[in-house]
């Protein structure tokens, strides 16, 4: 077990490099199997999600080389075996080996994945697109068994734009007979750079990153090069540290569209910021404009932001609004904020943020990846010293985080307790 010491209110100025996105990464390690030959994946952060990855990828006889953010995979002694449930249940990315292995073989075995528990995070859309491509679906305590006798494109039409859906679907069909169309798919960039990635080994997709995906079958993939997008998520995790603390803090290897709908905000809320193409300069503000928030799928604000934003809206000179619409289950760091002198309601589905409020340091409990990130940014400015346990959930999905904030004046560190 990990915990983080906080200590708050030191100013954060220097810069900061954003590293590989969570989120794509977890995607293209499991889409590498598909090739038949070796790939090379770059900017592949160091995070447990991604150690979690490569030990399935080692059980099933891969041969994996991480050095630097190169990632290279060499699959051609790969096995189609039972990938066990102490290993799916690592983390919710897991399933991207379920449909990986059934557009090669036709067949996997595994149980269903894990990750933080934010709310429902059921697969029944991704496993719908199995279906309408041929395959019969079996589950049983929570392990799934899949066949197909032959993967035939169809038309898979999603009730919701979800991006677990999208890609697995994608997987599936990059190897399946004919014509697959996805309707109403997810447009988010981490899934451009899956397809980029799969396009580069030789499949025909034509469409990512807008609500219609045409997929042509293909026999066989190559091997290739690709390199993983910068993380918005952990951008704007940053980006939010800049408005809260920033003198002159850079936060560079971005992609700004990416980040446009937090931005736009921030501006709303009258943060200091200079955007150029690759890099932005931020400044803390003393007297910040109350906003209200709606998480929505891209290119909408994003529900891996929600938590983290709030700590912002805490210090707004006014009443917030912010609607959670993905999750039911994330406000879990709600009551620890109002622990350190937050002042803010749960009403539903929505929360109201009154502010601006001092804050304290305090022991608290990062709930969730992105609870925990929320509450390392409180705790940044909160007077006093904060403790953060449960700290294994941010070190998922932030890559040297504590290295990162230090290089920048925060006081910052990991304990094993």
């Amino acid at each position: 077990m990990k915990q983080m010491r906080i200590k708050g209110r030191n100013i954060l100025k220097g810069t900061i490099k954003i590293s590989g996105a969570k989120n794509s990464a977890v995607a293209l390690i499991p889409a590498s199997i598909l090739s038949d030959d070796i790939v090379t994946i770059d900017n592949v952060p160091n995070i447990s999600d991604i150690s979690a990855l490569n030990e399935i990828l080692e059980f099933l006889g891969a041969k994996v080389k991480l050095e630097n953010g190169l990632m290279t995979i060499d699959t051609k002694s790969i096995q189609n075996k039972n990938i066990p449930k102490e290993i799916s249940n690592k983390l919710r990315a897991s399933y991207y080996f379920m449909s990986a292995l059934l557009g090669k073989y036709k067949h996997v075995e595994m149980y269903f994945p894990g990750g933080c528990k934010i709310g429902a995070r059921p697969i029944d859309q991704t496993l719908k697109g199995f279906e309408t491509l041929g395959a019969k679906v079996k589950e049983e305590n929570n392990k799934f068994t899949i066949d197909a006798e032959e993967l035939i494109g169809g038309h898979v039409y999603l009730d919701m734009p979800s991006v677990g859906a999208t890609i697995n679907t994608m997987l599936v069909a990059t190897k399946a007979k004919g014509l697959t169309i996805i309707e109403n798919a997810a447009k988010e960039p981490e899934i451009v750079n899956v397809a980029t990635f799969l396009n580069n080994m030789g499949a025909k997709i034509t469409g990512a990153g807008t609500s219609e995906i045409r997929i042509m079958g293909v026999e066989k993939l190559k091997g290739c090069f690709t390199e993983v997008i910068p993380d918005r998520i952990e951008t704007g995790t940053y980006v939010i540290a800049g408005a809260l603390l920033g003198e002159n803090l850079k936060i560079e290897n971005i992609i700004p569209e990416h980040i446009e709908s937090l931005t736009l905000k921030l501006t709303e809320m009258g943060v200091d910021m200079d955007i150029q193409n690759n890099y932005l300069i931020i400044n803390r503000c003393e007297k910040l404009k109350p906003v209200n928030l709606k998480t929505l799928c891209y290119p909408g604000f994003p529900t891996d932001l929600q938590q983290p934003v709030t700590v912002l809206l805490t210090q707004c000179d006014g009443i917030s609004v912010l609607e959670e619409t993905i999750y039911e289950n994330r406000f879990q760091n709600i009551p620890y904020l109002n622990e350190m002198g937050a002042n803010i309601d749960i009403i539903g589905k929505k929360i109201k943020v009154n502010g601006p409020t001092k804050l304290y340091g305090a022991k608290v409990v990062a709930t969730d990846l992105r609870a925990g990130a929320c509450l390392i940014l409180a705790a940044l400015i909160a007077k006093g010293e904060t403790i953060v346990t449960d700290i294994e959930h941010v070190l998922r999905g932030y890559e040297n985080i504590i290295e990162k904030l230090t290089n920048v004046g925060a006081e910052i560190s990991l304990e094993e307790i």
